[in-house]
């Protein structure tokens, strides 16, 4: 299992998470008194499975229709917003703040952790 401790030590997160098939929270970090709690991260999960799986639909629909190779499997993504974006790669994820984050940092943590 992923080290959720080792993705709330990026610079700016918030939060940090594993989610199952469907979507469904697994197991979670966040820090004191911050702004997520297990309700939005549940919701935050279906979220990112279900973006997953449009993603891997677009993707195969591509690589379909054109001939071209390379898009699928779809293994992460980020998804930024006005103060936080989440990464995630595999069923993994981390939370930070836009104003300190590092995203390349963060994907290769998340994706490292997903591999672990």
């Amino acid at each position: 299992m992923a080290d959720l401790d080792k993705l709330m030590n990026l610079d700016g997160a918030i939060a940090a998470f594993q989610y199952g098939d469907g979507g469904k929270l697994i197991d979670s970090r966040v820090v004191d008194q911050g702004p997520l709690d297990e309700n939005m991260l549940d919701l935050l999960c279906h979220m990112c499975a279900a973006n997953t799986c449009i993603a891997t639909m677009q993707a195969r629909g591509w690589e379909s229709v054109t001939g071209n190779s390379g898009f699928y499997p779809v293994e992460g993504f980020s998804l930024i917003g006005f103060n936080w974006s989440v990464v995630t790669h595999a069923q993994y994820g981390v939370v930070v703040r836009n104003d300190e984050v590092d995203y390349e940092s963060a994907y290769q943590a998340v994706s490292g952790q997903a591999m672990a």
